[in-house]
């Protein structure tokens, strides 16, 4: 990724940038709220079949700008994905009219100082945070969730097996949990069943094999967490 260099003159050193032979380097946004589209294929300049997610990210607004002053540390809130006012909360109503925007289903910060750069009401789209020098991203999701699972599946165990020896009713069990005597406790971790997905997961350095800006699509090498049209957090 390129960095923006500016000569350093004195001024206070924002958060999420740092000093490089006496010059001030300052990241750019670090990310957006997007949507799962879905998966496709390309195929490579090397004639191979490249697996992709295509992720919709933005336009999302600026709705909150926290600063060290005020807040105790330096963030933006994003808001995506517009809505009805019925689908929103009075304090959320609020907090929209005073950003100038509509209701949003979608709420995240970034942790960046753009205090002075970004206003309430801004818009940011693809074009303006994944420039053609971000090769890779990480996108942050909630995995589908499986509900109930046992320990087969849900931590991959093997069972019992070994029919031949007189086993019938042990096939997907998890076997011992624990001594009886002593300690006579299971042990804080043990993998058991239990409900299993609808957790937050983040995959990183996701190559970046397109963006297209007139549509607000990014389309990423690999699989992406989450079912289609869930919401994800891509972070350059």
């Amino acid at each position: 990724m390129e960095y923006k260099i500016f000569i350093v003159s004195l001024q206070p050193l924002k958060k999420g940038s740092f000093y490089y032979n006496n010059q001030l380097i300052i990241k750019p946004m670090p990310g957006l709220i997007g949507k799962k589209i879905g998966m496709t294929s390309v195929f490579g300049a090397d004639g191979k079949n490249i697996p992709c997610t295509v992720i919709e990210a933005g336009p999302c607004v600026v709705t909150q700008l926290r600063t060290v002053e005020k807040d105790g540390y330096a963030a933006v809130q994003l808001a995506y994905d517009e809505t009805t006012e019925k689908h929103a909360s009075a304090p959320l109503q609020g907090h929209f009219k005073k950003a100038g925007t509509n209701p949003m289903r979608k709420l995240v910060e970034f942790e960046a100082d753009f205090a002075g750069e970004l206003n309430l009401g801004d818009k940011l789209t693809v074009a303006d945070v994944f420039t053609e020098d971000v090769a890779f991203v990480d996108v942050v999701g909630t995995s589908k969730g499986k509900g109930f699972q046992g320990v087969v599946k849900r931590h991959g165990f093997a069972g019992v097996g070994g029919a031949t020896h007189g086993q019938h009713n042990r096939l997907r069990h998890p076997g011992s949990m624990g001594a009886s005597s002593w300690p006579s406790r299971v042990f804080p971790g043990m993998r058991m069943a239990g409900h299993t997905g609808d957790a937050r997961v983040k995959v990183q350095n996701l190559q970046v094999v397109k963006v297209l800006p007139e549509s607000n699509l990014i389309v990423v090498k690999g699989s992406v967490p989450g079912a289609k049209g869930s919401y994800v957090i891509v972070e350059a």
